[in-house]
C-alpha cells in the first residue's frame, strides 16, 4: 500500500492561508489594454520600453487594503512580468527597473511593508519569460544567470516572504531551465518559502520539478490531488481573474460576486487555495469595480470565513454541489456548504439538491451529529440521522439578506 505524505509545516500554513489576491501591475498598466499588449499588439520594444519614463506610482497601500477588505490572507505581486520591467531595485543588474523611472522608489519594498502592517503574507510573482532581455533568445545560459541573480535579490532584501510564483517556462518547453539551481538557492535563503511554477492553461495540476510545493490550475477548477506514493505532499492553487484580463484593460466583462464566491468554495472543497487577481491602474490605485467586487466578497468572508480558513476536505458527493469541510483545529466541527440561487422574495427554499418535500439527504456522514446551525444568524437547522445518513430541511436566507452560498456549522458528539 502506498504511503501518503504529510505536508511540511510551511505547505500546511500555505493551505491555511486559503484565499489570496493576485496583482498584475507593470508598465502595461499605463496603456490599459491588458498585460500581454506588447506581444499581442505588435509593439516595438524600443517604443514600449519608453513607458518606463512615464511610470509614476503613488502608494501601494490601496492595493494591500483591497486584499484586506476581501478577507485575503496573502498577496502575490508581479515583481517582474513578461515585459521584463522590475518593480524592485535590481541593484545594477539592469536599468529597466522602477528605480530608473519617475517613481524612483522600490515598490516591492513598499508592498512588503504594507503587507506586514496589514498582517498579510507577501508572495512574489516573477516571470521566467522575458521580452525585454535580448539574452532570453540570444544567450539563454547568460539569461538564466540574470534570472537567478534577480530572484536572489528578492530572497535577500525583503525579509521572510511566503513564496515565489514563477511563470513562463512553458515558453521554452524543451529548454534546460536549470530549475534545480534556482530552487535550491531559494530554499537555502528562504527555507519556508513556497515554490510555485505555473504549468500553463494546458497543463493544469501538472507537477514539475521535485522542489515544487504547489501545482496550479490557471482559471480552471481544481481536482482532488492524489498524494499517495509521492515523495512529498504538494498543495494546489487556482488563480482567477475578475474579468477577461489580468492587467487593467478596457474590460467590463466582470464575473459576478456569486460566481467568484462559489469558485472559492469549490477550491476549498478539494483543499486548494483561491488566488483572485486585480489589475491596478497606472498610478497603483484600484479601479472602482474591482475594489467593490473584492469588498463584496469580503462581506461574505466576514460571515463565513472561518469555514474557508480552517476547513479541510471531508465529505463531498460526485453529483451534487453540497459538501462538508472538517475544522482542522476542532475535530468535532464541520461546515456544510449549501449553494443557493439568488432569491427574489421571502425565504423560498434555496438549495439545489433537495427533493420535492424540501428535504436534503446527505450520505456518508461518519459520526453522530449533535447540532447544526447557520453561521450567519445562529439559527438551528432541524435534522434527523439514521446511521451515516443525515436528513435536514435547509432554509434560505431571510428576506433582506442574500449571501449566495450559505454555510452551516455541524457539531458532532464526543
Amino acid at each position: 500500500m502506498k504511503k501518503t505524505p504529510v505536508p511540511a509545516p510551511y505547505i500546511a500554513e500555505f493551505e491555511r492561508l486559503a484565499f489570496g489576491m493576485f496583482v498584475h501591475f507593470g508598465l502595461y498598466s499605463q496603456l490599459g489594454v491588458g498585460e500581454w499588449t506588447y506581444h499581442l499588439h505588435g509593439r516595438k520594444m524600443e517604443d514600449y520600453a519608453s513607458l518606463k519614463d512615464t511610470f509614476c506610482v503613488g502608494s501601494m497601500q490601496e492595493i494591500v487594503q483591497t486584499a484586506k477588505a476581501a478577507g485575503c490572507r496573502y498577496i502575490t505581486l508581479t515583481t517582474r512580468h513578461h515585459e521584463g520591467f522590475s518593480l524592485y531595485d535590481t541593484k545594477g543588474l539592469s536599468d529597466f527597473d522602477v528605480m530608473h523611472s519617475p517613481t524612483g522608489r522600490d515598490l516591492v519594498r513598499e508592498f512588503v511593508d504594507e503587507c506586514r502592517k496589514a498582517d498579510i503574507v507577501p508572495f512574489f510573482y516573477h516571470t521566467t519569460l522575458d521580452w525585454w532581455n535580448k539574452d532570453f533568445e540570444n544567450d539563454f545560459d547568460r539569461y538564466l544567470d540574470y534570472l537567478y541573480e534577480s530572484v536572489e535579490l528578492l530572497c535577500t532584501n525583503y525579509g521572510k516572504v511566503g513564496g515565489f510564483w514563477f511563470d513562463g517556462n512553458w515558453s521554452k518547453s524543451d529548454a534546460d531551465w536549470k530549475e534545480d539551481r534556482l530552487y535550491k538557492m531559494i530554499h537555502r535563503l528562504q527555507p519556508e518559502a513556497m515554490i510555485i511554477n505555473n504549468t500553463g492553461l494546458h497543463q493544469r495540476g501538472a507537477l514539475g520539478a521535485e522542489e515544487i510545493d504547489a501545482v496550479t490550475y490557471e482559471r480552471g477548477m481544481p481536482q482532488p490531488l492524489d498524494q499517495s506514493g509521492r515523495s512529498k505532499y504538494v498543495a494546489g492553487e487556482m488563480c482567477e481573474t475578475l474579468c477577461d484580463h489580468w492587467g487593467v484593460a478596457n474590460d467590463i466583462n466582470f464575473k459576478s460576486v456569486k460566481q467568484l464566491i462559489e469558485e472559492l468554495c469549490e477550491c476549498r472543497k478539494v483543499g486548494a487555495n483561491f488566488l483572485l487577481n486585480i489589475g491596478p491602474a497606472a498610478d497603483g490605485s484600484v479601479p472602482l469595480m474591482q475594489r467593490a467586487t473584492m469588498e463584496c466578497i469580503g462581506k461574505w468572508m466576514h460571515v463565513f470565513g472561518k469555514a474557508i480558513y480552517q476547513g479541510v476536505p471531508f465529505v463531498c458527493y460526485p453529483n451534487r454541489r453540497e459538501f462538508l469541510l472538517k475544522d482542522a483545529i476542532d475535530k468535532r466541527t464541520a461546515y456544510l456548504f449549501v449553494f443557493s440561487p439568488t432569491q427574489a422574495v421571502g425565504d423560498t427554499n434555496v438549495t439545489l439538491s433537495v427533493d420535492q418535500d424540501g428535504k436534503m439527504v446527505l450520505a456518508d456522514i461518519p459520526s453522530a451529529v449533535e447540532s447544526i446551525c447557520w453561521m450567519d444568524d445562529g439559527a438551528a437547522v432541524d435534522f434527523t440521522q439514521q446511521g451515516d445518513t443525515l436528513t435536514l430541511a435547509p432554509k434560505g436566507f431571510d428576506y433582506g439578506t442574500s449571501l449566495c452560498v450559505r454555510v452551516a456549522q455541524v457539531k458532532f458528539g464526543a
